[in-house]
């Protein structure tokens, strides 16, 4: 006998069942993706912020780091745009840090070599070759601007003071690559950290160099190296865990084990509130700092080997999430605030708006809302022309704009080389019309792109408009700028063509005019100063 069949009944899940947590819709407010390729293909190694200066005197820096290849990439913070690269390097670069005020940024290199670069002007202004390998880690100490630290694949942690020639204190006690490496904050005494691939982690004294004060032992070899705020807890990160350390008790406190593959990078974030990890597995995880437990995460398409929660403004804000690939991309998200986040809102209603075949009541919903209720009032009156008054006053009439020249047109539609080159077509502008162009250039950071993609022809009005301006003093930092892209992006052309060496010639020539005479000026000061006490104390 058949059974009776009887309809299931519906399960309905509880509401909100699976609707974001705050701490999920925070993470997830990071978007409008930029994926930015590694020029030269490689893979993004090193992604880092200076650090916040407690100093008020001192302004930060608006920019952070990204390491790829043989190149130093500084990005601003505000823009998101490439506003420097630094290619100065023999091998492979690792480890760019800047300094907290901006000014000044520190790189290794695969052949054992640490440079100190002027970030303004590119110029090397140290160079140190006392590692025997590839160094892994550098890091500017964050309350002295002199004292800096490194640590190489040669097994030694070093100190470096930035005025000696030869490293300050050399630290001992690793039996393999050491590739993280940083300073202990809040603390009188620089205490160093760092972690090897002889699956230990150690904390350093330089007044006893040649013994750790105090070494943590690991199951792998140690990836990365992060000190918490308090200076009292540190995180290690081996294969796919991550160790809290309590450097107080000398004990470990716990043990992260969320990801599948090994964990490369750390970051802070929230205002040292939340951790952010990064790993080969391609995931990004958020743990909030207390219980050390996993609040939100994503996934990107390539293993990670680096990461930084990027802070803006006067608070430090989460602004930017940075992630470095091991396919050479680099993607930055950005948190949307204030009126970006307003048009992002208004650009989600009207996709739905069009998904749902809506489209044109949602139009003319927008448009009731721009035209206001008594707007006809307020445009009554436009057109009297005085019929009918006995005395009409003139000199009220509105001035007509001024029609924009031709090369602000292309400026204002983003086609940055076609402005310059407009501009500078006829061989009769004015340079101050130049200056004030390749300034607004450079406040959008597209000077270089204004200069890129360039042949001897066009070329030439340029390099001659530097002969003829570089000794004009307020020329001169926007025609250093300028001549240094050139240098970089057609150097290797230098002896192809007479037209660019003859030019190039001669701004040398009259670059070395100027030194010369500012090298007499100073000269004659000096000389000056020597005879006034004598005149004073003559006349006493």
């Amino acid at each position: 006998m058949a059974h009776e069949v009887r309809h299931g009944v519906e399960l309905k899940q509880p509401a909100n069942a699976f609707s974001r947590t705050p701490e999920q819709a925070f993470w997830h407010t990071f978007k409008s993706p930029v994926q930015i390729p590694s020029p030269s293909n490689h893979a993004v190694t090193h992604i880092s912020q200076p650090i916040l200066s407690t100093a008020a005197s001192i302004s930060a820096s608006d920019s952070f780091v990204v390491t790829s290849g043989a190149r130093v990439q500084l990005f601003s913070h505000r823009t998101r745009k490439l506003l420097k690269t630094i290619t100065r390097f023999d091998d492979t670069a690792h480890s760019g840090e800047i300094r907290y005020d901006g000014r000044v940024l520190v790189a290794g290199d695969d052949t054992g070599t640490i440079q100190v670069f002027d970030t303004n002007s590119r110029a090397i202004l140290k160079t140190w070759k006392e590692h025997k390998q590839p160094v892994w880690a550098t890091k500017w100490h964050p309350k002295d601007p002199t004292t800096l630290l490194s640590g190489s694949d040669d097994t030694t942690v070093r100190l470096w003071d930035l005025p000696s020639t030869s490293s300050t204190s050399i630290l001992r006690g690793h039996t393999d690559y050491v590739r993280s490496a940083s300073f202990l904050p809040s603390q009188t005494t620089p205490l160093l950290l760092s972690g090897s691939y002889d699956r230990t982690t150690r904390l350093w004294d330089p007044r006893t160099p040649n013994n750790a004060v105090m070494t943590f032992e690991h199951s792998s070899a140690v990836e990365c190296v992060l000190p918490l705020p308090n200076a009292q807890h540190v995180l290690a990160s081996a294969e796919n865990r991550i160790a809290v350390l309590d450097i107080v008790a000398a004990k470990p406190l716990h043990l992260i084990t969320n990801h599948q593959k090994t964990i490369t990078s750390l970051s802070l974030a929230s205002h040292s509130t939340r951790l952010v990890s990064g790993a080969l597995d391609g995931h990004m995880k958020v743990f909030e700092t207390t219980g050390w437990n996993v609040v939100s995460g994503s996934k990107y398409p390539s293993p990670i080997l680096s990461l930084a929660v990027i802070g803006s403004g006067p608070n430090h804000d989460d602004k930017h999430i940075a992630v470095g690939m091991q396919a050479g991309m680099l993607s930055i998200r950005t948190r949307l605030s204030g009126p970006e986040k307003a048009k992002e809102r208004e650009r989600q209603k009207e996709m739905d708006a069009l998904l749902a075949g809506k489209i044109a009541q949602h139009d003319s919903a927008k448009a009731a809302k721009k035209r206001k209720a008594g707007w006809e009032i307020r445009l009554k009156g436009r057109e009297y022309k005085g019929e009918g008054a006995d005395i009409i006053i003139d000199g009220n009439e509105r001035k007509k704009n001024k029609k924009p020249k031709k090369w602000e047109k292309e400026l204002h539609a983003g086609r940055y080389r076609e402005s310059l080159d407009t501009l500078m077509a006829d061989g009769k502008f004015d340079d101050r019309t130049v200056l004030a162009l390749l300034t607004t250039l450079r406040h959008r950071s597209a000077l270089r792109a204004a200069l890129e993609g360039r042949d001897e022809v066009t070329l030439q009005p340029i390099l001659k408009w530097l002969v003829r301006n570089i000794i004009n003093t307020p020329y001169v930092p926007i025609c250093v700028e300028v001549g240094m892209h050139i240098m970089e992006l057609y150097g290797r052309y230098l002896g192809q063509s007479n037209e660019l060496d003859s030019h190039v010639e001669k701004l040398r020539t009259r670059v070395k005019e100027e030194v010369e005479k500012s090298q007499a000026a100073i000269a004659t000061m000096g000389m000056l100063e020597l005879l006034t006490p004598r005149e004073q104390s003559g006349f006493g």
